[in-house]
């Protein structure tokens, strides 16, 4: 595919006064908050290049937006063209040194995502500053075209947005030989989760998780932890029968719904939890479509995105969505 520029001039345009103030007082209320927690923010190279999946959307790439822009590259292990950009990108994301995060999305594991940015072909690169998604070129494009584009991304996001990008701290053990070693006493925590789990402490566990995923959101065995306490959090003290019976009798009950999900997944009944979310989906619009599909996705990461059954129905869902 040959590149196609798409030009930042509409960024303004495209946000009104009132957004770009809310974000730059959201970003003012982040570093403060920082600051109050006595940190300054800091973090260590290798978190200027994240793997982003559907569920990490929100947290990994919209919260991050208010802060600092994140670049979206999408791309495929089949897709040759990537193979020379990803690099590229990466190799800029470090030099860059915090001005802007790059956020990498495998298409093939995340259809959804790519329906949702209107993708026809990859690699492609967007940006999303202040909540806002912003195309900035598709295909293979020269280096010194990259930059440029780089810069009047930032530029846009400190002068428009008060985005002044994030502190990198550069001495951090193995940042230039390999992916940094984790920073927290993440086996303490994960223990002291697995224990809560067994005393039925789902609330001690789901914060213990979440201390773990504050300072290594990729951590997979936190997320899948996390993923597995919030269900068993929700079922807990569910009468089966009487859920059973409220979503059969109302299919457009959606908290009915979902709760007979949960108790399907628990139940072993994988397939059927998810089924019946996808249908929720097809039936509901508004609020009550985006509460379902994110249930849905919260029931993925139960699961694990390897599982073929998991696979099977983010295709059903992109088929419902789109």
């Amino acid at each position: 595919m040959q590149p196609r520029n798409m030009s930042m001039s509409g960024v303004v345009d495209l946000a009104a006064v009132k957004a770009a103030g809310e974000a730059k007082a959201k970003a003012e209320q982040a570093r403060a908050q920082a600051a109050r927690q006595g940190g300054g923010g800091a973090v260590p190279p290798s978190a200027l290049v994240i793997d982003v999946d559907e569920a990490g959307f929100e947290r990994d790439v919209l919260q991050r937006s208010t802060e600092v822009p994140v670049v979206i590259d999408f791309w495929a292990e089949w897709c040759e063209p990537c193979k020379q950009l990803g690099p590229l990108l990466e190799r800029l994301a470090a030099e860059y040194n915090g001005r802007f995060v790059l956020a990498k999305i495998d298409v093939d594991a995340n259809q959804m995502l790519m329906q949702q940015f209107g993708i026809q072909g990859i690699p492609a690169v967007f940006a999303v500053v202040a909540g806002q998604a912003l195309p900035l070129f598709q295909g293979a494009a020269p280096e010194a075209q990259i930059r440029q584009t780089l810069d009047e991304l930032i530029r846009v996001g400190e002068e428009r947005f008060g985005l002044t990008g994030i502190t990198v701290d550069s001495d951090v053990a193995g940042a230039a030989a390999g992916p940094a070693q984790p920073a927290g006493p993440y086996d303490a925590l994960l223990e002291a989760a697995v224990r809560a789990l067994d005393a039925n402490d789902f609330a001690g566990a789901i914060q213990a998780y979440k201390n773990v995923l504050v300072d290594d959101p990729g951590n997979t065995e936190a997320k899948l932890g996390l993923a597995q306490a919030e269900l068993l959090s929700r079922v807990q003290g569910m009468d089966p029968q009487v859920v059973r019976k409220s979503a059969a009798d109302d299919p457009s009950d959606v908290p009915a719904q979902l709760a007979a999900a949960d108790l399907d997944l628990v139940g072993g009944h994988v397939e059927d939890a998810f089924g019946r979310l996808v249908d929720t989906v097809r039936r509901t619009a508004g609020d009550d479509r985006d509460t379902a599909r994110v249930r849905l996705l919260e029931l993925f990461e139960v699961i694990g995105p390897d599982d073929p059954r998991v696979t099977k129905a983010r295709s059903a869902l992109a088929r419902v969505l789109f």
